[in-house]
């Protein structure tokens, strides 16, 4: 195993102009991982990106065509919100799934695959972009940030729930 695929690390790479992956292994089996990405019970504890973040709706209908719906409060009361369709659901190991924030920025097509060795899960998550432009402005977000912390809480959430 790579040194950058250990558990704890979360690398990120532009596999292509239009797309942005990150890529990390979990110390749990692919079931867990897989469990902890998808039900609404487990995503509110982990998925909030910056300290100071709560998840108040956390809707999911984790099937082909079925919708999912995320909002995010900071305690100032500032809200954020996402939401988007599944398009393709093979569990334990990918979800296909559209993202939309809204406004200005573009939906993207986000695919999430877990492999699982020696009780280890390698989970890469990758996200299609329309264009380049879209894919830098992204990456001028602080992105990058807000998902390692997620996948930080996200290997201490998996250790309580083992």
């Amino acid at each position: 195993m790579p040194a950058t695929n250990k558990p704890g690390t979360t690398t990120f790479s532009t596999p292509s102009d239009r797309e942005i992956a990150a890529t990390r292994v979990f110390d749990a089996p692919r079931r867990l991982v897989f469990e902890a990405y998808t039900n609404p019970e487990h995503i509110p504890h982990w998925m909030l990106g910056p300290e100071g973040w709560t998840m108040p709706v956390c809707e999911v209908d984790l099937r082909p065509g079925g919708a999912w719906h995320f909002v995010w409060r900071r305690g100032d009361g500032d809200e954020m919100a996402m939401r988007g369709s599944y398009k393709e659901v093979v569990p334990p190991e990918k979800v296909v799934s559209t993202e939309s924030w809204g406004g200005e920025w573009p939906e993207t097509i986000n695919t999430l695959t877990l492999t699982e060795e020696n009780g280890r899960t390698t989970m890469t998550s990758t996200v299609l972009y329309p264009s380049r432009e879209a894919r830098d402005a992204a990456l001028k977000t602080g992105m990058k940030d807000g998902m390692t912390q997620s996948f930080d809480r996200l290997a201490e959430y998996l250790q309580s729930l083992a």
